[in-house]
């Protein structure tokens, strides 16, 4: 195994105005305070530890200081609001169509605002919702928290959601509220205030409290987008979790295993920037809002909004198990039942593979389409064990080969191999039609799925077809002195192009319009940069997973430090412009 050179904190290093700790923020919030009567408005993202906050703010001595929760509806009446988003399904919902206002009582926000509009003194509100309830502050500050935290908040059962306390539901339910209904609201509200807010707090530890001025935040993310940057990887354990990671990626040795890697999920990876040494830390998402053309494209944009369309991630099944067997919807199902515009299609690139690794993917030819539907829900009931050979291609795998996954196709990555996961971004859509009769980390069994996935099996993709359309499906589309350029999917009927170089010696890129996600698969480090030196130049090192927005143009990668002058590799995806 190769010595790790992974980095797994990268940042954005600028100078700029930075408060770390409680006595730090509360004394330049002091000096803000500038006359006698004095609204200060801190508005925050849900799941922001508001005791912690509230904590920090009473030092400021206020006259009135309000938490937005005591503003909203009855619990009862929020969860019978939000129910048809959220429903009764253990992990799928409904995106939501409402916004923070719908959170509130009008009535006492009406007599709030009379309240606070006669009252002199210092009045701090306080909570999600807090710039609506009060939209002519005269300091408004921003509470922020990566969606990754927030994770391991509802593992740990710390945190309640949008008016309703959730923190004695499962984890799941709790991501779920989230994914269809708070973040949405949350995110709808943040995009509506990004150009008032004054500070902005990173409230990820929340003994440590970071607080960055305005122009800073502005300063981080204008730098971030001039050239190639990395967001911050999360790596988590899986029920099938394997070995590889630790060793590559520099991870704890003592853990029982790290399934997943999220390297390029902006939706909830984070954002380092280091501010005159210090680092702090944001949903990378801002970035997307923020800088949506430059980073995207204007076609790309155009297409997809403020969607980044394009996500990378690890699976690691190398000293692990087989993945659940697992379809994804097509793009109406996924429209229709829950809402959400495009699905997850994928690919399975192989970073790497034990001897006797393989993938499942697609059905075999001729199948008994019925039969197997009754096999699986036999198999969920408990009256069997699903055998999937007679059933499912298993097909191989081998270092560097690459499977191509449409929505509607079966699939789902053996033991012994190392997944680099390339896909679309709808990150929770997926039908587990077996699990191999596993319980998950909470020692529960994993919810199946097998009517959702009845619904959108292409029982077309046999093996037949995957054999012609979906296994490395390579050809060869240009190449010159040191390098070659290969085209490896994806499937016609998905958005995204991949693109493998392999080079001795330096190769142009050209981004033509679309953000370009890249990730080295082959050689220890290479450098990215810029012809006309457009941006600074940047190392990436062996599986890192780094974005090049698309305003960057073109931009040039050459072997470098101890891969100089050996044979190196990337796999770019990018989306498809006249798809």
């Amino acid at each position: 195994m190769r010595r790790s050179n992974y980095d797994k904190f990268p940042v954005t290093n600028i100078t700029g105005e930075i408060w770390v700790g409680i006595e730090d923020i509360i004394s330049q919030l002091q000096r803000e305070i500038v006359k006698k009567d004095f609204i200060l408005v801190v508005d925050c993202y849900v799941g922001v530890s508001l005791d912690k906050l509230y904590e920090c703010l009473i030092n400021l001595h206020p006259d009135l200081c309000i938490n937005t929760e005591c503003l909203m509806k009855p619990e009862n009446e929020v969860r019978d609001m939000t129910y048809p988003y959220v429903t009764d399904d253990e992990l799928f919902g409904y995106r939501t169509r409402l916004n923070i206002s719908d959170f509130f009582d009008h009535e006492k926000v009406s007599a709030f605002r009379k309240r606070i509009s006669s009252e002199k003194g210092i009045k701090i509100i306080l909570g999600c919702g807090a710039s609506w309830i009060c939209p002519d502050a005269d300091l408004l500050v921003y509470g922020d928290i990566a969606r990754w935290e927030l994770q391991q908040r509802f593992r740990r059962h710390e945190i309640k959601a949008l008016g309703v306390d959730v923190r004695n539901e499962s984890p799941a339910r709790q991501y779920k509220r989230g994914y269809f209904c708070d973040w949405q609201v949350c995110d709808t509200l943040k995009k509506s205030i990004y150009e008032k807010v004054c500070y902005w707090l990173d409230m990820n530890i929340p003994l440590t409290p970071k607080m960055i001025s305005k122009d800073t935040f502005m300063r981080g993310l204008a730098k971030t987008i001039e050239g190639p940057f990395r967001v911050v990887p999360f790596f988590d354990p899986a029920p099938w979790g394997g070995q590889w990671m630790k060793d590559v990626c520099d991870l704890d040795k003592n853990a029982d295993n790290f399934g997943w890697c999220f390297d390029c999920v902006p939706e909830e990876n984070s954002l380092m920037l280091r501010v005159n040494g210090a680092d702090f830390e944001m949903p990378s998402v801002n970035l997307v809002y923020l800088k949506t053309s430059e980073l995207l494209g204007e076609p790309v944009e155009a297409r997809f909004g403020q969607d980044f369309p394009i996500r990378f991630d690890f699976l690691d099944t190398i000293g692990g198990g087989n993945l659940s067997l697992q379809v994804h919807p097509t793009t109406q199902y996924i429209r229709d039942r829950f809402n959400i515009p495009y699905t997850q299609d994928e690919s399975y690139y192989l970073l790497d593979a034990e001897e006797g690794a393989s993938v499942f993917l697609g059905v075999k030819t001729n199948v008994n389409k019925e039969s197997m539907l009754a096999d699986l829900r036999s198999a969920q009931s408990g009256e069997m064990i699903f055998d999937p050979q007679p059933y499912i291609n298993c097909f191989p795998a081998f270092k560097h080969d690459h499977f191509l996954i449409p929505g509607g196709t079966v699939h789902c990555s053996g033991a012994g191999a190392m997944v680099l996961e390339i896909s679309s971004t709808p990150s929770i859509f997926t039908f587990k039609l077996w699990d191999w009769k596993r319980l998950g980390l909470d020692g529960k069994p994993r919810p199946i799925n097998v009517e959702h996935g009845s619904h959108v099996i292409n029982w077309k993709r046999d093996t037949e077809y995957a054999l012609k359309y979906l296994v490395n499906c390579v050809e060869v589309v240009a190449e010159g002195d040191g390098w070659i350029e290969e085209k490896t999917g994806l499937h016609p009927n998905e958005f995204i192009e991949t693109r493998r170089h392999w080079f001795e010696r330096t190769v142009t890129h050209y981004t033509r319009n679309s953000v370009n996600v890249l990730n080295l698969v082959e050689g220890d480090e290479v450098i990215i940069e810029s012809p006309d030196e457009r941006f600074e130049p940047f190392v990436l090192h062996y599986a890192e997973t780094v974005i090049v927005p698309a305003s960057v143009g073109t931009y040039m990668i050459t072997p470098y430090g101890t891969a100089s002058g050996k044979r190196c590799a990337t796999i770019k995806a990018f989306v498809r412009l006249n798809a």
